[in-house]
């Protein structure tokens, strides 16, 4: 089931970005430091009382060029098409504003709930002048604030309250996949290659989530795959459907309903920023992931072409070092038959479980190759370790002391579990736990 959708919405300054960092949390700290996983601010995900959800930030989505009352209009408008529920922030210190009554306007043609916020009432006193937005029509309005946290609870209950009822999904077994990308990297005609590289197309499934249409096929071997499609059906006479911000949250929530992530590469235009944004989230999400470099036929090619392009895609994406590279057309075909089987793979091996006994073998061989560190006269000391959850491969490493354990270690450690067993194309997670 897809996570429900909530986006904040409002005229600038009214705080959104702070509302959405408090919801957020700390899911939005940097985990890793490498350089190439750059944070997305504009979506992430959230929780309250166990409901988990995905959070959008209208604000960060800019138009760029754009008037200053249309570029509101459109955040609302991205806010209508892709929520569940919305958040309608305004503040108390304007008090009700133009701008504010002009997004009440659209909000009120979206057929969505609408939760009013009113932020920045950061003391007691200023509670009486919540009444004023009540002219908004959108009910009892819920008095915040983002600087200091106060009122989120009572705002969250209310939220999640007008989510949509959970239908019962019926478990298929296929492997889902998606393909994402940059706009013209050539989606679109892959998914049209590898649906007609003879493929018994079983049905359309209708996806959960809104104008998505999820793909079913079999292939040869009798191996049920499920598409979800990224894009969607077109929006036409938006003009928000060009910013690489709104394909990039169509891809975070095809990312979302995937276990397999194929991030689609345009051979002729080498390697985007953009790109390596939306492998990161594949990354962080914790998907398997496979680098498929699209429009191949059209590269001038001698003995090394392949290996340079290897090199620099391991370069520029050094975080996806487990994810397997391939290069294909859709136009000639080529390889194209290859890449269910390299899917199966990939999900195979996200789904992997290793026994614990194994898995302390192989900690305690790797410990004895590489001593363990050592930090102010104090030696870190591996207990052991037991594998708790797949897709992706987590394991729980019991030790003296979680702070011992310098991230270069881990890196080893890491590398070693990889050695012993195959889990190309899948990340890995370590959790360090302390046991006295």
């Amino acid at each position: 089931m897809a996570n429900p959708v909530v986006a904040v919405v409002g005229r600038p300054n009214v705080g959104k970005s702070t509302i959405f960092n408090r919801i957020a949390g700390e899911r939005i700290s940097i985990v890793e430091d490498t350089p190439g996983v750059t944070r997305d601010r504009i979506y992430a995900h959230g929780e309250w009382l166990g409901k988990e959800f995905n959070l959008i930030d209208t604000g960060g989505i800019e138009i760029s060029n754009a008037p200053f009352v249309e570029q509101i209009k459109q955040q609302a408008e991205i806010a209508i098409d892709e929520a569940d529920v919305i958040i309608f922030l305004v503040d108390i210190q304007s008090g009700m504003t133009d701008a504010d009554e002009q997004v009440a306007q659209i909000l009120y043609r979206s057929n969505k709930p609408v939760v009013l916020a009113v932020n920045k009432v950061d003391n007691f006193e200023l509670r009486s002048q919540v009444y004023d937005f009540y002219s908004l029509g959108f009910g009892d309005p819920y008095p915040i604030s983002g600087a200091h946290g106060i009122g989120l609870g009572d705002l969250l209950d209310t939220v999640i309250d007008n989510f949509p009822e959970e239908g019962v999904i019926e478990k298929d077994d296929s492997i889902r996949f998606s393909l994402i990308g940059r706009p013209n990297v050539g989606k679109s005609s892959l998914v049209n290659a590898i649906l007609g590289e003879n493929r018994v197309i079983v049905s359309d499934v209708a996806g959960t989530t809104r104008d998505a249409i999820d793909t079913q096929f079999t292939s040869e071997d009798g191996d049920k795959f499920t598409m979800v499609d990224t894009a969607g059906i077109k929006k036409r006479g938006k003009i928000y459907e060009n910013t690489e911000h709104y394909a990039m949250l169509r891809a975070m929530r095809a990312i979302d309903n995937s276990d397999i992530v194929l991030v689609v590469l345009n051979a002729e235009e080498g390697i985007r920023e953009h790109d390596k944004r939306i492998a990161g989230y594949a990354h962080e999400a914790g998907r398997g992931v496979i680098i498929i470099v699209n429009k191949w036929d059209t590269i001038e090619k001698d003995n090394h072409t392949m290996q340079d392009f290897e090199n620099l895609i391991r370069f520029e994406f050094q975080y996806l070092s487990y994810a397997p590279i391939m290069f294909v057309s859709a136009m000639t075909k080529q390889r194209l038959t290859k890449i269910p089987d390299l899917v199966k793979e990939v999900y195979t091996h996200h789904t992997r479980r290793i026994q614990s006994s194994t898995l302390n073998d192989v900690l305690m061989d790797a410990i004895a190759a590489n001593p363990t560190p050592s930090k102010n006269g104090k030696r870190l000391r591996v207990f052991y370790g037991t594998q708790v959850a797949i897709q992706p491969p987590t394991f729980v490493i019991f030790m003296n002391d979680t702070e011992l354990m310098h991230f270069s270690y881990e890196r080893y450690l890491e590398n070693q579990i990889r050695k012993a067993f195959d889990f190309t194309g899948t990340p890995i997670h370590l959790i360090k736990r302390t046991r006295k």
